[in-house]
């Protein structure tokens, strides 16, 4: 090190050896510790879980009025404990240089949202591990703006409420929402509007497709994959529900979609549709997690699908008929005109789904199992048959198809690591019928994710169904006739974890969140998709921001945060990654390890995760024992005994082979937590573990 005397007047530099520096930490007590956890957790958790958040903006046309917009979203009021519906009161003017803050109104009066005693299903525990959500109360709603119907799941139940739309906005009270009655035995999740007739809402019941009329009470169980056995091993399929896989590794928490269509006919009945996925799981393999702790249910049974297992999944349609009085006349479920796996060979998952805004196509985004091929595919209704390829009226179903309709392969990305699945797909309503435009964000391309407007040509091939066809490689795949860049450099364009866009198609406009300043501030920008030119920041720097934008684009929602939490700490790839550089790094430069979770057997982690980075075992067997990793010695290993993710198998294994080898270690096991830890004493308790841990250590 070189040091200068900046007080003499001498100029001698004066060379020095290196000396290390001790930085003076102040040791607590485990109880002195739990104070401080205490009080930390309390603070943070004040500020994390009441933040609002699911923003919903709707117009005001009282032109008498004081207001340009209502705002719907969730957040936690004063003095409770779990997140509400509430809403605020844009005013029309605003001064500029102002900053406005908002007051919070409830909409829902004296509702209860958190099951009594706040004991969830199974089912809905397992999604709240998926979404990692550590909140209680309404964690999710649907809302319909032409009739300004709200649905929402809550207490083990549905219920609705109304404002805005045709009825008008409440003034004043708050309103008592209605529960949706049913026969359905068990709990009903996942709950959706029709677009096109909101008086129809569709929901997951034991892995099945249900629909009903809440202005009728009419209730119609659209699929039958789900026998409603007790054993797992003999009920494998399911219908419009998300697997593991799904959720965990590519953030898609449901498998079904509502067509924004309802086209009426001459009676006044309506066409109502809704795309899903129907998922196979006989060849996953079922995992027994028994806990004294489960109570009543003695062992937690369900598929897990280690590496290299083999699951199947296809698209289907379900198709509703109804009179002018929203009865249903008729319900059927239809198939691709072909098997999924001919007409897609090669497709492991369905990482995206959904239509485009005229109804006019299904889309879905399909990738490969190597995750290294992902095609975006428009799927016409009238592809989708009402009699499957081994049906004998098959032939006549076909022949009753339009000519010219087939699937389409609108963009196809090719890389050699692996593709980032992302949530940015704006296709714009169709001009002529031969082209598609659409809004796009690639990260293969340069290595950043970066927005791009694309057009495609929907040229119609020379196919004939026969059951014999089998599609070449570039059967279905449309030419692109423009892909224009609209944002570039070395930052990202943010695209995963429910990120969005916000397009004006009157000003040719398009807001998004971005780190072009800073990579450690997330800011909204905005650029012209019709003449891309300078990317313009919208917030404030300093600051990371957390945007939502209203329809026409005037209301900007951001939450500036300093403080950020995440609901459940990820040790699990951190304790591989520690494992593997204590094999080739001196023990005094690495000197403690904290394993939360540890994947110590990648052949015994998730498909979707492991085969990502390193294929499937029977392409690299090497690897897959290799990644085995050694422990390291003072070692911490927690690990909730109910983990569904990253089994106690693993803690199991590592804990044997540390026994063999004679190595020191110490084990935290929390016996009622998943993968991630909920209760709020659990928590406390492992913050205080970790850093009583390193200060005995360090």
């Amino acid at each position: 090190m070189t040091a200068v005397d900046d007080i003499s007047d001498s100029t001698e530099v004066v060379e020095m050896d290196d000396v290390p520096s001790q930085f003076f930490v102040e040791k607590h007590s485990w109880d002195g510790l739990r104070d401080i956890i205490h009080g930390s957790r309390k603070y943070s958790g004040m500020i994390i879980n009441k933040a609002p958040h699911d923003f919903q903006f709707v117009q005001k046309h009282d032109e008498s009025g004081p207001h340009s917009h209502r705002l719907y979203y969730l957040g936690m009021p004063y003095g409770s404990r779990e997140n509400s519906l509430l809403y605020s009161e844009i005013p029309k003017k605003i001064r500029k240089e102002a900053l406005l803050v908002l007051s919070w109104k409830q909409m829902l009066d004296h509702f209860q949202a958190t099951p009594h005693h706040g004991v969830y299903s199974r089912e809905e525990e397992l999604l709240r591990e998926r979404k990692r959500l550590g909140v209680f109360g309404i964690t999710s709603y649907d809302y319909h703006t032409q009739s300004g119907l709200f649905l929402f799941q809550a207490s083990n139940s549905l219920f609705y409420c109304r404002d805005g739309g045709h009825n008008g906005f409440i003034q004043g009270a708050p309103m008592k929402p209605v529960e949706i009655k049913t026969q359905c035995s068990g709990i009903r999740m996942d709950p959706k509007i029709s677009p096109g007739d909101p008086s129809f809402i569709a929901f997951i019941n034991n892995n099945d497709l249900w629909v009903t009329n809440i202005e009728t009470g009419e209730e119609r169980r659209l699929t039958f994959c789900h026998k409603g056995l007790n054993n797992v091993k003999e009920d494998p399929k399911s219908a419009g529900v998300a697997t593991f896989v799904i959720q965990e590794e590519f953030d898609r928490f449901t498998g079904y979609w509502w067509s924004p269509a309802a086209p009426e006919d001459a009676d006044g009945g309506r066409t109502l549709q809704l795309l899903y996925e129907e998922v196979d799981e006989s060849e996953v393999e079922i995992i027994h997690v028994s806990s004294p702790a489960l109570e009543e249910r003695k062992a937690d049974v369900y598929r897990y699908p280690r590496t290299g297992n083999h699951k199947h999944t296809l698209l289907k349609l379900a198709e509703i008929q109804t009179d002018q009085h929203g009865k249903i006349i008729s319900a059927q479920n239809k198939e691709l005109v072909l098997p999924f796996t001919t007409l897609f060979p090669g497709v492991e998952y369905i990482a995206r789904a959904g239509w485009t805004r005229d109804g006019k196509f299904a889309w879905a985004v399909l990738l490969d199992r190597s995750q290294q091929k992902l095609q975006l595919v428009l799927l016409p209704p009238a592809l989708f048959i009402a009699a499957s390829v081994d049906d004998p009226q098959w032939e006549e179903h076909v022949e009753a198809m339009p000519e010219g309709v087939q699937p389409f392969i609108v963009y196809e990305e090719l890389t050699d690591i692996w593709i980032n699945v992302h949530d940015i797909f704006y296709p714009f309503i169709q001009t002529t019928n031969d082209k598609i435009t659409f809004l796009w964000v690639n990260e293969s391309q340069t290595g950043f994710c970066h927005l791009y407007r694309i057009t495609s040509l929907l040229q119609p091939g020379c196919q004939q169904w026969t059951r014999e066809y089998s599609p070449a490689d570039d059967d279905f795949k449309c030419p692109i006739e423009e892909e224009v860049t609209l944002t570039s450099g070395e930052w990202e364009v943010l695209a995963r974890h429910g990120s969005k866009i916000w397009v004006n198609e009157e000003t040719k406009l398009v807001y998004f969140q971005g780190t072009k300043d800073t990579p450690l501030e997330h800011h909204l920008y905005v650029v012209s998709y019709e003449s891309p030119g300078e990317t313009v920041r919208l917030t404030k720097p300093g600051f990371s921001h957390s945007c939502s934008v209203s329809q026409v684009c005037v209301c900007v929602c951001a939450c500036e945060t300093l403080l950020k939490e995440t609901s459940d700490a990820k040790f699990t790839f951190t304790w591989f990654l520690f494992s593997s550089c204590v094999k080739q790094i001196s023990h005094s430069v690495l000197q403690v390890a904290i394993a939360g979770a540890p994947v110590t057997v990648w052949m015994a982690y998730d498909t979707g995760y492991t085969e990502r980075y390193m294929d499937v075992p029977e392409n690299n067997q090497h690897g897959h024992e290799a990644g085995s990793v050694a422990p390291p010695n003072r070692l911490l290993i927690l690990h909730g005994f109910l983990d569904e993710n990253v089994h106690f198998f693993h803690t199991n294994f590592l804990v044997s082979q540390l026994i063999r080898a004679g190595k020191p270690y110490q084990l935290q096991i929390y016996p009622n937590e998943r993968h991630s830890i909920r209760c709020p004493e659990s928590g406390e308790h492992y913050e205080i573990m970790l850093l009583y841990f390193l200060q005995q250590h360090l």
